[in-house]
């Protein structure tokens, strides 16, 4: 009897990764050196936004993305924070709105001028002042406008209705520097990975904990949700310092359902999932290649595809939305990597082929669009919504006509869940501690040394005066 190889069918085996050419790339950016775990990048269907290396401040690049090519060294930059700026995030909603939290404790509103910057900008429409320490995650809510989530090294993730220009709530779980924040499709939860190397499940509005997982054989790093199958997906350090990926049941975070080791590399892993086709994304920081793999609803559950490489390695990488993907070349995901050494941001196309060039209906299913499905208001009250879809073929491209307010308020005491946050004197962390007890021992040493230096000129003085009573002169 032949032995004949085992196919598994699907539409998605053959998907391949496509590097733009030269011409269709951004070069000349001073990408930030910044060691933060984060992208340092956000894409939406019109701007491309890149953090910057800048001195005395923190600044990022706006640019729109027909504007390829090289960017000049004068370029406008958004540069209106004190520190160095450590993440950014497109509105889902309103697509020249952009989110920004830094080192100087504020998360700031830009809104972007049409056809992107002429001059420097440094006024925000609204600056939100509620952290203790430096910030290091903003994310938007996935179905609601105006409300966003920001998480800070004080250990606290606050929510911010931007309506009021105000935090509504506050998170006050976690024990240790928060990692990543990933909400499920209609945004009713939340998981968080924390340095205290637990991952948790949070019902934002209350703070309530509803699962957590103490991962010790499996230290995590990076959460996302599998968009409605109740699942997550981690990736970690194995006990053996391998990188390594598992998934989780959301209601039952007692075991992972499975843990897969991916290689002995050090670098951080970076998650993306695609709810429309299935596929899971993972790229490595420092890496030049990236995974991709199909999500089943049956074990294995995980189902290696292919792997797309380059000798380039990337820093971070931005992500387009399901609506500013190129419909006519079957395109079902686009990264823009960012590649420090060359000053290159570089789009990669993840295309299914397909000889017919007629609208693949079954590879692009109806997708979270540009309408909100609630209000703050409606939110907060504890209302529920999933995200309202849109046809690519329909609605491609199609204009969100949200405006964004900003709120007129005048600065006060920051007051959430009876704690006033800009008084509230938040713990330190492991590395400021030993910071501060090496700056103290410094200290000491100093201050001893200066006292020694004391003792050896009054031991000489008490000398001289003893010689000079001695002195036949002076008898």
């Amino acid at each position: 009897m032949s032995w004949r190889p085992q196919y598994r069918s699907s539409k998605f085996r053959n998907v391949y990764g496509k590097a733009a050419s030269r011409e269709h790339c951004f070069d000349g950016i001073p990408i930030t050196k910044n060691v933060h775990d984060n992208h340092f990048c956000a894409v939406n269907a019109r701007y491309l936004a890149i953090v910057t290396e800048s001195a005395g401040g923190g600044s990022f690049l706006v640019i729109p993305l027909e504007q390829t090519g090289r960017i000049e060294p004068n370029y406008p930059k958004v540069c209106g924070h004190q520190g160095n700026v450590l993440d950014i995030k497109w509105n889902p909603f309103i697509e020249n709105i952009i989110a920004s939290c830094s080192e100087d404790t504020s998360v700031r509103i830009w809104e972007i001028p049409e056809g992107g910057l002429k001059r420097n900008m440094t006024e925000a429409v609204l600056e939100l002042y509620g952290h203790s320490r430096r910030v290091g995650l903003v994310e938007w809510h996935p179905t609601t406008n105006n409300i966003l989530f920001s998480a800070g090294y004080d250990y606290k993730v606050l929510i911010w209705n931007l309506d009021i220009g105000e935090p509504v709530k506050m998170i006050d779980c976690h024990t240790d520097v928060i990692l990543c924040l990933s909400f499920n499709t209609d945004g009713s939860l939340l998981a968080t990975t924390c340095k205290d190397k637990k991952l948790r499940v949070v019902e934002p509005r209350s703070g309530r904990v509803l699962q957590e997982a103490s991962c010790k054989n499996h230290r995590v790093n990076r959460v996302v949700f599998l968009g409605s199958t109740k699942r997550l997906l981690t990736t970690g350090v194995s006990r053996w310092n391998t990188r390594q990926i598992a998934l989780w049941d959301q209601e039952d975070l007692s075991m992972p359902l499975i843990e897969e080791e991916i290689d002995g590399l050090s670098g951080l892993l970076f998650p993306f999932y695609d709810a429309d086709t299935h596929m899971l994304y993972l790229a490595g920081k420092g890496d030049g290649n990236i995974r991709y793999y199909e999500i089943g609803s049956e074990k294995p559950y995980l189902s290696y595809l292919m792997e797309f490489r380059s000798p380039a390695p990337q820093k971070g990488l931005g992500v387009m939305p399901k609506h500013g993907l190129d419909v006519s070349a079957c395109e079902v995901f686009r990264f823009y990597k960012l590649i420090t050494l060359k000053g290159l941001i570089e789009p990669i196309s993840m295309i299914v082929p397909r000889r017919s060039e007629t609208y693949q209906e079954d590879i692009y299913p109806m997708t979270p669009g540009t309408e909100p499905a609630l209000t703050p208001d409606e939110w907060l009250s504890g209302v529920n919504r999933d995200p309202i879809l849109m046809s690519l073929k329909e609605g491609y491209k199609r204009n969100s006509k949200i405006v964004f307010k900003a709120p007129v308020r005048e600065k006060k005491s920051v007051v959430v869940n009876g704690i006033d946050l800009l008084e509230n004197v938040p713990p330190r962390t492991e590395n400021e501690l030993l910071r501060m007890f090496f700056r103290q021992q410094d200290e000491i040493r100093r201050l001893k040394d200066e006292l020694s230096q004391k003792d050896i000129r009054i031991r000489q003085l008490q000398l001289e005066l003893k010689n000079f009573r001695n002195s036949p002169k002076n008898n």
